[in-house]
């Protein structure tokens, strides 16, 4: 058994600590397993650290606890990912509120070059299914390396779910519960086709009731994952829209399909796009083109050489060579994961590169090198 995937998942069950509260001291000690064996010694090396949370570093029943939730996960084919596994989706690790472990049941790529969530309501419309449909058909045409994201909820998560399995995506479901269950139980069979054409993720244990504050949360793994969210119907309030909310929060692009005017499920997307919340979107062509995904790479015929540049810095270096690859140039994710730079490392670097001259941002958070 893994002992820092022990002590991880142990960590996020230390009361009166929340997940802020064990990133920064993860941050600090060198990972959990260090953090267990020497916590008698945090109110010493971490300043202002409470001594009465070291007592609850001595939780031998928790231990057991989680030891039996691995055990569990190795039975089940469940792979238990902390944010230190290659596996972890990239995208969500740079949010703040990423949770410390994730529970994975099937064989897609959670890091694939292109991740989209389709999210709305749980009331589709004929409209609604229909979009769904044509829109992943479409995706499948333009990129057929897309990752479809959803919450396997009724109405345009489901109808998400299963047009990627019908044209030949693979698509994962955030849940809000444990995976020795499925909910709603009316999606077991998607949900079991989907963990060999896709899978199954989540934050919770098993034994983890579908609890309504849950489905809350799990919103922001749904959006954080992604590259886009795009919302198909809503109407005025609704779980779509708060991942809506997160996408934008995370500084992730969020696309709204339109509907008609005094239609109940479409007037919380027309309020997205109405007050630049979304950009309106028709077509997977008209995401693709805004994403700047639609665009092939060729390699650059030395336009632009590094050793040109003998003021940037190393990381600068490294993010320029990477884009000279690139003429029609790069994603701000892809960069990140091809140069293993932190976002909010790589947003401060492109920034300056942008200052001295050397890159130039796109739409959908692309950046070109510029050519001398």
């Amino acid at each position: 058994m893994n002992e820092e995937v022990l002590y991880t998942l142990a960590l996020t069950k230390i009361r009166g600590l929340g997940l802020i509260g064990a990133r920064n001291l993860l941050q600090a000690v060198d990972g959990a397993t260090e953090l267990f064996r020497h916590a008698a010694d945090l109110s010493r090396t971490i300043p202002g650290f409470p001594k009465r949370l070291v007592k609850a570093f001595d939780c031998p029943d928790t231990l057991r606890m989680c030891e039996a939730e691995l055990q569990f996960a190795e039975k089940n084919r469940i792979r238990v990912l902390t944010e230190r596994d290659e596996d972890y989706p990239s995208r969500l690790r740079e949010c703040d509120d990423a949770p410390l472990v994730l529970f994975y049941r099937g064989n897609a790529n959670l890091n694939a070059m292109h991740v989209v969530s389709i999210v709305g309501t749980r009331n589709i419309t004929e409209y609604g299914q229909d979009v769904c449909l044509r829109l992943v058909r479409e995706l499948k045409e333009l990129l057929p390396d897309t990752l479809v994201v959803s919450g396997l909820a009724y109405g345009v998560d489901i109808h998400a779910h299963r047009a990627a399995l019908q044209s030949g995506l693979d698509t994962v479901g955030v849940l809000a519960h444990g995976l020795d269950r499925i909910y709603p139980p009316a999606h077991r069979q998607t949900a079991a086709e989907m963990t060999e054409h896709g899978g199954l993720l989540t934050e919770y244990p098993s034994g983890t009731n579908p609890d309504r504050q849950n489905f809350v949360k799990r919103n922001r793994i749904v959006a954080g994952m992604s590259d886009a969210t795009i919302v198909v119907e809503s109407a005025a309030k609704g779980g779509s829209l708060i991942t809506a909310e997160i996408a934008g929060n995370y500084h992730r692009d969020c696309f709204a399909v339109p509907g008609r005017i005094g239609d109940t499920f479409s007037e919380g997307c027309n309020n997205l796009i109405q007050t630049n919340r979304a950009v309106l979107l028709q077509d997977a062509e008209g995401l693709v083109k805004a994403m700047n995904w639609d665009m092939p790479s060729r390699p650059v015929a030395a336009a632009v050489q590094r050793q040109l540049f003998p003021d940037l810095s190393e990381e600068e270096q490294l993010v320029a060579g990477l884009l000279q690859k690139h003429d029609e140039g790069m994603q701000i994710n892809a960069l990140v994961v091809e140069s293993n730079i932190a976002i909010n490392r790589m947003t401060g670097i492109l920034f300056e590169l942008e200052m001295k001259g050397v890159v130039r941002a796109l739409a959908g958070g692309v950046y070109r090198l510029i050519g001398i």
